[in-house]
């Protein structure tokens, strides 16, 4: 086979090599259980080094996934339980399975329900991250379950974490202010004169009633004169 994948056809030894000296490539052999075997023109070099470089692209898409373990007991405390929790969702959200394994100790072994209750805890606290793969079931003294990573449950929580900052820093609205195209009406001035203490007004003329009464009492005066 030429090195631009054309068959040249079954050659002897010593041809082969000659052809592979004229390009200035080496003869490899690629089929060894072939009757002929089969061999190919190519620069060895370059395919080792082409060859290494897909093997560590490869690598690097390889998820390592790593089985992590949590243990819990029927009687856990919830400070206990909220910390390998916490632990279990970081697990989770680092592209790691956990499994969670539930111990009997004595006769707790008799009431398989106190463990189920405590797995179905687990489950409900970590469902923005995780999800069940392997259902609880017991394995002698102990109960397991398998958790797995969810990717969509993990992106809808961040989707929901980043609408609710969005909306708590958003200004509020002000409401709109109206104005009146109409001009303000124009107070008419009030006077507000002094009261005197009998509720006449201080600054009222004085009445011609007095001077009525001064000519009535000298009337009568002359009157009582004239009659003497």
């Amino acid at each position: 086979m030429g090195h631009d994948g054309q068959q040249i056809g079954i050659r002897p030894l010593p041809e082969a090599l000659a052809i592979a000296r004229e390009l200035d490539l080496d003869l490899v052999e690629v089929a060894a259980q072939a009757n002929p075997p089969v061999c190919r023109v190519m620069d060895y070099g370059k395919y080792k080094y082409e060859a290494a470089q897909k093997a560590k692209e490869s690598r690097r898409k390889t998820t390592n996934v790593v089985i992590k373990e949590m243990k819990y007991r029927p009687k856990i405390s919830k400070g206990d339980f909220d910390t390998k929790t916490r632990k279990v969702e970081r697990f989770l959200a680092e592209g790691h399975k956990v499994k969670v394994t539930l111990t009997f100790r004595g006769r707790e072994v008799y009431h398989p329900d106190l463990g189920k209750k405590i797995l179905d805890q687990v489950e409900e606290a970590v469902k923005d991250v995780g999800r069940v793969e392997i259902f609880p079931r017991i394995d002698g003294r102990n109960m397991t379950m398998v958790l797995t990573p969810d990717k969509r449950a993990q992106a809808a929580a961040q989707k929901a974490a980043a609408a609710a900052e969005a909306d708590s820093g958003a200004p509020e609205a002000s409401l709109p202010v109206i104005e009146s195209s109409a001009s303000p009406m124009a107070e008419a001035p009030v006077d507000i004169s002094p009261v005197e203490a009998d509720g006449t007004d201080a600054t009222e003329a004085p009445s011609d009633d007095s001077s009525t009464t001064d000519t009535v009492s000298s009337d009568t005066t002359t009157s009582s004169d004239a009659a003497t």
